[in-house]
């Protein structure tokens, strides 16, 4: 009778400390909408204001510098990219439908494979796809507005013309404004794999196989990494930043950006993988 009594204690402060770790240890995250647009005054917009914002996209919410950047190869570098624009619009490589730089840039990021720098392509494609996701997708989600921001922005880094026509506020667009309701919280989304697409993860990480090489291999990473190590992972990508990588190169937002509750899936998941 003691000892079933010991049990019987043992277990409760068991349950207790799981109870009390699940409501108080693991970091609580507030539900977030996904990406918003920038806020755009299109009424007081000016070509140099236009330019800024696409800057402001291109280093932000775009996450353009998390590959175009100088440091790691791992795409092209897009300072002079409305100045060759042309030049690859003639190559027998490019499968797009653009006939100005300005079109070659919107839809290098609508459709980036229609047109692969050497050495840059998906492995396996002979730079035949492009491993970029399409920025109106996903967690980036780009509106025509910022897509467009986004190639006044990199004509004037090249030095090249600003050929964006401005956005103007239409009447529909004021009606819109006026009657304009808060936008519903995006679906909850309980498969893993499809989180790992929506949240663009693959780009970077390989898992199952599938993905992209500029970010850790996850696809054992349970053998090697415990549940609290992958959750603080994905919260605070720079808190322990892996071998051989550099800090920075995760975005910061994809804690902000899930739901606690796909958070937990994600992190069962990839601790899964063994």
């Amino acid at each position: 009778m003691k000892n079933l009594l010991k049990i019987t204690v043992f277990s409760l402060l068991v349950i207790g400390f799981f109870a009390g770790y699940a409501n108080f240890g693991i970091p609580k995250i507030k539900p977030a909408p996904p990406p918003v647009e920038e806020e755009v005054d299109l009424g007081a917009m000016t070509m140099d204001k236009y330019i800024a914002l696409g800057g402001n996209i291109y280093e932000g919410k775009g996450t353009c510098t998390l590959c175009h950047n100088e440091l790691g190869g791992r795409a092209p570098v897009l300072n002079d990219v409305a100045a060759v624009a042309v030049e690859r619009i003639s190559s027998p490589d490019y499968q797009g439908d653009a006939s100005t730089a300005e079109e070659y840039i919107s839809e290098s990021m609508t459709a980036p494979s229609t047109f692969v720098v050497t050495g840059f392509g998906k492995a396996g494609t002979n730079d035949s796809e492009s491993p970029m996701p399409d920025v109106t997708s996903g967690g980036i989600g780009l509106s025509e507005i910022e897509i467009n921001a986004v190639v006044a922005y990199l004509q004037d880094l090249a030095g090249e013309d600003v050929t964006v026509t401005l956005p103007t506020l239409s009447a529909d667009d004021e009606e819109a404004d006026d009657d304009e309701e808060e936008e519903e919280p995006r679906a909850f989304i309980s498969d893993p794999v499809a989180l790992l697409e929506e949240f663009n993860c693959l780009i970077c990480h390989v898992v199952a196989g599938e993905g992209g090489d500029i970010g850790p291999d996850l696809s054992h990473l349970g053998s090697t990494k415990k549940s609290d190590y992958i959750r603080r992972a994905i919260m605070l990508p720079n808190a322990d930043v892996a071998e051989g990588y550099e800090a920075d190169m995760m975005p910061d937002t994809l804690g902000e950006e899930l739901y606690a509750g796909e958070l937990e899936i994600l992190v069962k998941y990839l601790a899964e993988l063994k």
